[in-house]
């Protein structure tokens, strides 16, 4: 099954460079559509401290897809892994995931910080960050992937 996707808008501002690290303090916002929201379409969400922003890795389209397993980074003192137990940006749909903290909401516009996507990016779809949401019961990643996030943000 195949299907189409319709941003519902874009990232402006920020960055321009899709680089590794030291994305908390990048500051953008997410302009909606106006062919297709106004401004109700927000109505609330300044009530929430975090959003999950859901993009489209746009920039590298030519990388190749990976569907294996791979060195994160390309670093091999760290153990290949699947790429679904990583979040490259080469992954089959291109989709990534942000976290980020709502600065602001004006209009048709969301004022982010720690979006880690670029200027013109298309997103796909922004949902609140809800404490119900959060893992439950304990919590365990792999120490390549804090030491890969230790200067993420």
């Amino acid at each position: 099954m195949e299907f189409k996707m319709k941003p519902i808008g874009f990232v402006r501002g920020g960055r321009t460079e899709a680089t590794k690290d030291h994305w908390g303090n990048n500051r953008s916002r997410i302009e909606l559509d106006a062919g297709q929201f106004d401004p109700e379409a927000l109505a609330g969400l300044d009530q929430v401290s975090h959003i999950e922003v859901l993009f489209f890795f746009h920039l590298h389209a030519d990388e190749p897809t990976e569907r294996g397993a791979r060195h994160p980074r390309d670093r091999t003192d760290w153990p290949q892994v699947g790429i679904f137990a990583q979040r490259g940006r080469m992954r089959p749909n291109r989709i990534g995931l942000s976290c980020c903290r709502v600065v602001a909401v004006n209009g048709l516009n969301v004022e982010v910080e720690g979006l880690d996507a670029v200027e013109g990016t298309p997103v796909l779809d922004i949902k609140p960050v809800w404490s119900g949401n959060f893992p439950r019961g304990s919590f365990r990643e792999p120490a390549w992937a804090k030491e890969l996030m230790a200067n993420y943000w």
